[in-house]
């Protein structure tokens, strides 16, 4: 199965030349169907292992099925395809088509656009053969990874929030929630104001550090009781909105 190695190419007897970057075709034809499912099956496998690791890594702020699926099905697709494009050549020209592709949904978390390249790293290097370089990528990264998501690496303070207030049109916001804010927080600043519901609402959205073990209740209801009972929404700054799970 590894007649060169550990590290060497199990497609290498197929290629005109001993360096993959220097030949140019592929005899697929004579390609026996156990190396082949040897490349595809190992690039299964490892997306498979990599989806967990997505999932260990995201069990906090949750994580979308999808996303996991895919990370199952990249490797195994960019793989096959290699494997049948059957040049150096052909390889390259699928790397690049797949840097022109633009999804007409908005990008994601800069994290999760990582793992699809990961998983697409994968593919490639188990679909010219490098088993073993495969393997090891793949236990390295992420090995990195469990350890940056468990020590929290690059984590923003969890008293870090950002507080989005809904006011009337006609409220002279200026100074009004101030006072408030100064008791309950360490450092407050007024990041941006927009209108919404047509123009008939603003909202103010701020940047606040709120002490700790504060009544979060009491936070919140006196803002209530300056902005007309309005919609108030008060959540940490990295999730934004998003619904997590712990």
């Amino acid at each position: 199965m590894f007649e060169h190695g550990f590290f060497g190419n199990v497609l290498s007897k197929y290629y005109e030349s001993d360096s993959v970057i220097n030949s140019s075709t592929l005899a697929l034809s004579t390609i026996k169907p156990g190396e082949f499912f040897l490349c595809v099956g190992t690039a299964i496998v490892i997306g498979f292992l990599i989806s967990l690791i997505y999932m260990v890594t995201h069990r906090k702020e949750g994580y979308s099925q999808s996303y996991v699926l895919t990370m199952i099905m990249l490797p195994t697709i960019v793989a096959a395809i290699l494997l049948i494009i059957n040049t150096t050549a052909g390889a390259l020209t699928l790397a690049g088509t797949l840097t022109l592709v633009r999804f007409r949904s908005v990008a994601g978390d800069p994290k999760d656009m990582a793992y699809i390249f990961f998983a697409m790293g994968i593919g490639v290097v188990c679909g010219v053969g490098y088993i073993g370089f495969a393997l090891i990528f793949f236990m390295a990264l992420a090995a990195i990874l469990f350890v940056l998501s468990e020590t929290d690496f690059g984590g923003c303070k969890k008293r870090h929030m950002t507080l989005k207030i809904a006011i009337p049109e006609n409220l002279d916001y200026q100074g009004v929630f101030e006072p408030v804010l100064a008791r309950f927080t360490t450092f407050h600043k007024l990041r941006r104001v927009k209108t919404t519901n047509f123009g008939t609402l603003f909202e103010l959205i701020y940047s606040v550090d709120v002490l700790d073990n504060i009544d979060q209740k009491k936070f919140v209801d006196e803002l209530r009781a300056l902005n007309g009972n309005m919609t108030i929404n008060l959540v940490f700054f990295k999730y934004d909105d998003k619904i997590y799970e712990n």
